[in-house]
């Protein structure tokens, strides 16, 4: 029987904020090194070199013995990662790193709308309504900054467009994962198939585009794919399963969405990426709802406290 989940102390905490910071850098790293490597090169060798880190952790703890129930899924699961991290690599050819970073999180969004006709169990509360509401209007404000009246900016728009599309398809990996074996299978045989089919799927999708022979090995090209693939992809998302396992999964959520507020500060900070107040108002919006939607209990039980 599994030990009973705690709310986060303050070592789970400084845990959350380092994870935050690694995945708020994430989208940036990609874009500064992308005059040396290919966005989707990046995406494809990060993933590679996690999957080859998961896969040897495996071998050593074990874990392969589900594959026989579980590798549809899986295989469905991880071509959905590789279709997310696609979308995240064109896009940020086309928006800034700012805009990525927020429009990717709208993926709890489309996470609790699939579980909502998929599980009765997930079945969607009012104030679960009312965020994905104010998530979809923030969306089409910060849309709106590209819609100026004497100049459309196109390329921002489908960038942005993309950055949705890639919380969609985040979205739905989860759904996946969460309606199939897979929700019962070891997290790193969960990771393993996301990483691996990703890597695949994403390296042919270098070589359909002609992106597969764009990579130049500087220090600044090698240091984005190493950090993505060691700290990102295999270190913190193992330290991000390792924490649900002991800590309740909505305060943990709850905390998590500083990622983006990390993302926008870095791509302004680094990259120099200018901010127009629809896009800062309509981020606000889009975080308020992911909020609402993905840590409703302990929305309702502050609401609680202050109402009575």
């Amino acid at each position: 029987m599994s030990a009973a989940r705690k709310n986060p102390d303050a070592f789970a905490l400084q845990l959350m904020l380092g994870l935050c910071l690694i995945w708020g850098s994430q989208q940036v790293m990609i874009k500064w090194a992308a005059v040396d490597i290919a966005p989707v090169m990046q995406a494809a060798f990060r993933s590679g070199i996690a999957a080859l880190l998961v896969g040897i952790l495996i071998c050593w703890r074990g874990g392969w013995g589900q594959v026989g129930s579980t590798w549809r899924a899986g295989l469905l699961a991880g071509a959905l990662f590789g279709l997310e991290f696609m979308f995240i690599a064109e896009g940020l050819k086309l928006t800034s790193a700012a805009h990525m970073s927020v429009f990717l999180y709208t993926a709890p969004v489309f996470t609790a709308l699939g579980l909502h006709f998929m599980l009765p169990s997930e079945r969607l509360r009012l104030l679960q309504w009312l965020g994905i509401l104010l998530s979809f209007a923030g969306i089409a404000t910060a849309f709106a900054g590209g819609l100026q009246l004497d100049q459309i900016d196109a390329r921002t728009l489908l960038g942005d467009a993309f950055g949705v599309l890639a919380g969609l398809a985040w979205g739905a990996t989860t759904v996946v994962v969460r309606g199939s074996r897979l929700s019962e299978a070891p997290a790193t045989l969960t990771l393993f198939y996301q990483l691996m089919v990703g890597f695949v799927g994403l390296l042919l999708i270098a070589l359909v585009s002609g992106q597969i022979g764009r990579v130049t090995l500087t220090p600044l090209a090698m240091g984005s794919v190493l950090f993505q693939g060691i700290v990102v992809s295999f270190v913190s998302y193992l330290t991000w399963f390792w924490l649900l396992r002991k800590y309740l999964a909505s305060n943990l959520a709850v905390f998590s969405f500083i990622t983006p507020l990390f993302g926008v500060t870095f791509g302004v900070l680094l990259l120099g990426e200018p901010l127009s107040v629809n896009f800062v108002l309509g981020a606000v919006m889009v975080l308020c709802g992911v909020i609402l939607v993905s840590a409703e209990p302990w929305v309702r039980k502050q609401l609680r406290k202050v109402i009575g």
